[in-house]
């Protein structure tokens, strides 16, 4: 019964090599081996060899080496905790070369940062973006990063737009709350008292930021900084 199990065996393919170990001590590999009337039949790929089973002293078998190990997966992407508002206006000041000061009082006095508000006129989000003027932005104002980069690049190109008139960030306030329509009809910020609160209120707190950083750091500003001329 042992001799025909081995027989079966030895007569299927070898998935990897088979040897047969012979008394000389040598080692002989082949695809395949079989027992064909007394001898060992070797496949090899340059032809069969037989030789006497007498001068074999045992067969060996060398399976399948294991498949190489599956490269290591890249770690997923580090997950960018959610930003706060106050975190995303200091990057969007910082991002288009204002004062984070002025864009914080800003958002402060639209708001107080919330990303839900709403005002009568329909104003939305943080910044308090028209919806008019946040397509022509290219901004979603209902998605607080978009609401806040627009608002801030709307608040760069109006202290631009007036930055050599009298009074210009007062003016470009003004154009924030009212429109630069109204500050061109009026030729300054316009009689509405609403807008007038507005502009002074914006810059009581930039200005409430800046001493305050001032007095913590028992020195000015740090230099390279720039403040607008209010």
């Amino acid at each position: 019964m042992r001799f025909l199990l081995i027989f079966v065996l030895l007569a299927l393919p070898a998935a990897a090599a088979d040897y047969a170990v012979l008394r000389t001590g040598a080692r002989v590999q082949a695809s395949k081996i079989e027992m064909q009337e007394g001898r060992y039949v070797l496949h090899t790929g340059a032809g069969r060899i037989e030789i006497d089973a007498a001068q074999v002293a045992s067969l060996e078998h060398e399976d399948d080496p294991l498949p190489p190990p599956a490269g290591i997966p890249a770690p997923p992407p580090a997950v960018k905790p959610p930003q706060s508002p106050r975190e995303l206006v200091t990057e969007a000041a910082q991002r288009h070369g204002l004062p984070p000061e002025i864009v914080h009082a800003l958002a402060q006095t639209e708001s107080a940062y919330r990303a839900d508000a709403v005002s009568p006129k329909g104003a939305l989000g943080v910044m308090q973006l028209m919806p008019a003027t946040a397509q022509a932005l290219h901004a979603d104002p209902r998605d607080v990063e978009q609401n806040i980069d627009a608002g801030t690049r709307l608040l760069k190109d109006l202290l631009l737009k007036y930055a050599n008139d009298p009074n210009p960030v007062r003016r470009a306030l003004a154009a924030y709350n009212a429109g630069a329509g109204a500050v061109s009809h009026y030729g300054g910020v316009p009689p509405y008292r609403e807008t007038q609160a507005y502009v002074e209120k914006v810059i009581e707190r930039y200005w409430k930021q800046v001493n305050a950083q001032a007095r913590a750091a028992h020195s000015a500003p740090a230099s390279g900084s720039t403040r607008p001329g209010l």
